[in-house]
């Protein structure tokens, strides 16, 4: 096998004016299918109390709907990048759709806990395929010039597609069984399956690549071990419970450490599972590192509002779904217009502003007590919000802008992993400063309300020293360097 068939997984069909329609209901269908998929990441976390009751299960054993879904993600997400290479886009399309339906009409008729939890698995499994092959479609279709209105785009499906997965929850709680949560989805999944296994059209050219057994092994253990043992810290903080959760950080890390190792061996032939050598790219590392003290921020904020809001200030699911609307759709009507600034400006004029205000949000937010108005909430997550839409579409514009197209597949499988990794450390960051913080205002004899208020003021001190973090890193982050299509290849919208 030759060097370039290793190097060059695709070969990217330009928007020429006989493909740029092609290619634009391509990647709209492809917008669409991952908002969905991706809502149901966290769609589930409002329903929680609900499941516990109707299926009999504790806390912890109900919180592996989540923790399984995220687990999966980070396993098959590293896949993903040997996908792309060897199977057909439309291929790679029906596989991820079709194993999410599934999901989530095993979901929908689960008789018990097994049943439902094997659903959100295959669910998961699904969704972890769709968000690498959307954002390489985007990067081998769109020219350079036009790629943050696209990429504004896929900042709505990353960033409110999880953050209004509560609100929906909730919504869909105050009328209907908590079944109804995959019944609504499943028709438009399947209807998604159906015009996309027959609209979308193969965009690239697959190649054969080699599949080391090795490498599959370690990624599994590696990205499983450390995502299980984050979010079994965040559940269990006391006693030999924490002992038993750094196991698998340590499997995890030792994993990782032996992949990374793999990886760098194998990319001497070429012939490296997940290529590596995208953090050589000017401003890849960086954007990743921003990457993950945001995604972090964003579902610590969003595990802990919704138990502050209840918990604390006595409010119903549905009201403290309500709250979070406002900020989720901001951030989904900024996608598109900080994605036409960042054609214009670059990166850096949106990332620095975006994380000072992020910053400025999470410090509001450790000023929250049990008699904070759920007024001053709003305002705070719509500044929150506000400063996760200014970063999020330059950071994945600018990140997988800097890589050759030959690295697009393995910079969006990299991405798609440390989303679910940043996401599992901040949840189980903030959970566990919360409880810490709560236990220890308990036992010096306070209430249980003001103990709980107590917790969340850590957690967000937490967030908000990190986000110092942040603003620091967002002057670091340089444009890509000259685009690699024609600049005047017609934009794809």
């Amino acid at each position: 096998m030759t060097d370039n068939a290793l190097t060059t997984p695709t070969t990217p069909v330009e928007a020429t004016p006989d493909h740029s329609r092609r290619n634009g209901l391509v990647i709209n269908l492809m917008l669409v299918a991952t908002f969905v998929v991706i809502l149901n990441e966290t769609i589930i976390g409002v329903a929680i109390p609900r499941l516990m009751d109707d299926l009999n299960i504790a806390a912890s054993t109900a919180q592996w709907l989540s923790t399984a879904f995220m687990l999966t993600m980070a396993v098959v997400i590293p896949t993903t990048g040997f996908l792309m290479q060897r199977l057909h886009t439309r291929t790679v399309f029906i596989l991820a759709m079709s194993l999410f339906t599934l999901g989530t009409a095993i979901a929908a008729i689960a008789p018990g806990f097994e049943v439902l939890l094997a659903g959100r698995i295959v669910q998961a499994s699904g969704t972890a395929i769709m968000m690498p092959l959307l954002m390489t479609t985007v990067m081998t279709l769109v020219p350079t010039h036009s790629r943050g209105r696209t990429m504004g785009n896929i900042s709505i499906v990353i960033s409110v597609a999880p953050a209004l997965g509560p609100t929906i929850s909730g919504l869909i709680l105050s009328v209907f069984d908590w079944r109804f949560i995959f019944i609504l989805v499943l028709p438009i999944a399947i209807v998604a399956l159906a015009i996309g296994g027959t609209r979308v059209q193969n965009v690239s050219e697959p190649r054969k690549v080699p599949l080391d057994a090795l490498s599959v092994v370690l990624s599994a253990f590696a990205f499983g071990g450390l995502i299980y043992g984050l979010s079994s810290l965040g559940e269990t903080i006391s006693g030999t419970a924490v002992v038993t959760a750094w196991i698998p950080v340590a499997v995890g890390t030792i994993a990782l450490g032996l992949f990374i190792a793999r990886q760098l061996s194998l990319q001497r032939t070429d012939s490296a599972f997940l290529d590596l050598r995208t953090f050589s790219a000017r401003g890849f590392g960086v954007s990743i590192i921003l990457m993950v003290i945001l995604m972090g921020a964003l579902f610590g904020t969003i595990i802990l509002l919704p138990i502050y809001m209840q918990d604390v200030l006595g409010l119903l699911p549905v009201q403290a779904g309500l709250i979070l609307l406002p900020g989720s759709v901001l951030m989904g009507l900024l996608g598109p217009v900080v994605g036409r600034l960042y054609d214009r400006v670059g990166p850096r004029p949106l990332l620095v502003p975006g994380t000072v205000v992020v910053s400025l949000a999470l410090w509001s937010m450790t000023m929250f007590t049990e008699g904070t108005p759920w007024q001053l909430v709003v305002v705070a997550h719509v500044a929150l919000s506000l400063g996760l839409g200014l970063t999020f579409t330059p950071l994945f514009t600018s990140s997988l802008g800097s890589l050759k197209p030959s690295l697009y597949a393995a910079g969006s499988a990299t991405i798609g992993t440390v989303q679910q990794l940043a996401g599992a450390a901040g949840t189980a960051l903030f959970i566990a400063l919360l409880t810490i913080g709560s236990v220890a205002a308990a036992r010096n004899g306070a209430p249980e309300t003001f103990a709980l208020a107590s917790g969340v003021h850590a957690a967000f001190i937490a967030g908000a020293v990190l986000s110092l973090l942040a603003v620091v890193a967002a002057f670091f982050v340089p444009r890509p360097d000259a685009p690699e299509m024609p600049a005047d290849a017609p934009a794809v919208p």
